[in-house]
């Protein structure tokens, strides 16, 4: 056999070794990959472009347009809808814009039916959200504007339905290394054509990514633990916070999410959350409960308590007050009927005892003084 022919045999050999290879090994790969890239959780650090540093954006950012304009620009974007436009409501209901990432999204997704069963008509929330850092407030305004990142690429769907049309409220949700321009430039622009609307940032909750390693047992989650993890994270965002409330008057709300998930964690413990079966589904296993991952969505079934938040802040009003079956529960659901009532109940005092969202009841009528 001469050299030549020899080495084209070892290519055949290693060749077909490496195609025998079974999928299931790749699969296996591939899973322990992605299960590494979820454990390490959203992006903490990351590059933010230097345009945030000066007085103004690139001319050509959509928020210098006229709301004609606007309108016109995003009519052309993929997958646009019609603006849509309300009438002030005479019932005392909100109309809501707002960004967000995955924690928001139960929230927005069960404010609806719980506002509607309060006996408020409000008109459904327009939002514009994206999963991870792709729903801050500064992520999207560079999308919407087409600037930076998104260069001449604009998307403005907030910001044409804020142009052109009346609104009461804006939602946010946090993210790591915020700043307070991130938010204020949302404000000017909602103020500019709504000079009445207030602001409402969610300050999420305790993650296990806070904690130098993963708990190995539930036991490790103590009610102490994760009301430090809570003031950890409510440093984060403290000082963005109080720099937007100097700059506008008291205008920026918090929506107390993370001292309702510590108020929750007080519960299980005290035995008071009905079919609840443990604390973080990512360390103890179970499937019933209060978090599912190691990212820190919340566990399946949790959903309706960040709705119950999100009412409770907006309207100032406690959830307990509405008599109604909202989603259809029974004693033996999950959750259940008792368990909504817990989740009621928690929203209320979350509100009450975060002093970041402002709302007292002297009185004890579980309506805001």
């Amino acid at each position: 056999m001469t050299y030549r022919s020899f080495i084209s045999l070892l290519i055949l050999v290693v060749g077909a070794a490496i195609v025998s290879v079974p999928r299931s090994v790749s699969a296996q790969l591939r899973n322990k990959a992605g299960r590494a890239k979820a454990q390490q959780g959203a992006p903490r650090t990351f590059a933010v472009d230097p345009g945030w540093d000066e007085s103004r954006f690139p001319e050509h950012a959509v928020c210098y347009q006229s709301p004609q304009a606007i309108a016109a620009i995003y009519a052309k974007t993929k997958g646009a809808k019609p603006l849509k436009s309300y009438d002030k409501p005479t019932d005392g209901s909100l109309r809501i814009v707002g960004t967000g990432h995955s924690f928001m999204s139960p929230g927005y997704g069960t404010l609806p039916k719980i506002v509607a069963a309060a006996g408020y008509d409000q008109p459904r929330p327009v939002t514009h959200v994206g999963g991870g850092m792709t729903g801050s407030a500064r992520y999207k305004w560079e999308q919407e504007n087409g600037i930076f990142q998104f260069n001449r690429k604009p998307k403005p769907l907030l910001l044409a339905t804020i142009a052109n049309a009346q609104w009461d409220a804006m939602m946010w949700g946090p993210y790591y290394n915020d700043r307070a321009e991130y938010y204020s430039c949302w404000t000017d622009f909602c103020l500019k054509y709504n000079p009445d609307m207030v602001f409402y940032l969610s300050d999420a909750w305790p993650q296990l990514g806070q904690l130098p390693r993963r708990p190995t047992s539930e036991s490790e989650l103590t009610v102490e633990l994760v009301q430090r993890l809570a003031k950890e994270k409510r440093a984060m965002f403290l000082e963005s916070f109080t720099q937007l409330n100097r700059s506008y008057e008291d205008r920026v709300y918090v929506l107390p999410t993370s001292q309702a998930m510590v108020l929750a964690v007080e519960y299980y413990h005290q035995g008071k959350l009905p079919g609840v079966q443990g604390i973080h589904k990512a360390v103890g296993g179970k499937e019933r409960s209060l978090w599912r991952d190691q990212l820190g969505h919340l566990g399946r079934g949790i959903e309706a308590l960040e709705g119950y938040v999100f009412y409770a802040a907006l309207y100032r009003r406690s959830p307990e007050l509405i008599d109604k079956n909202i989603f259809g529960l029974t004693d033996d659901s999950y959750p259940s009927v008792e368990l909504d009532k817990a989740f009621r109940k928690i929203a209320w005092e979350a509100v009450l005892s975060d002093p970041l969202a402002r709302i007292t009841d002297s009185d004890g009528d579980r309506i805001a003084d």
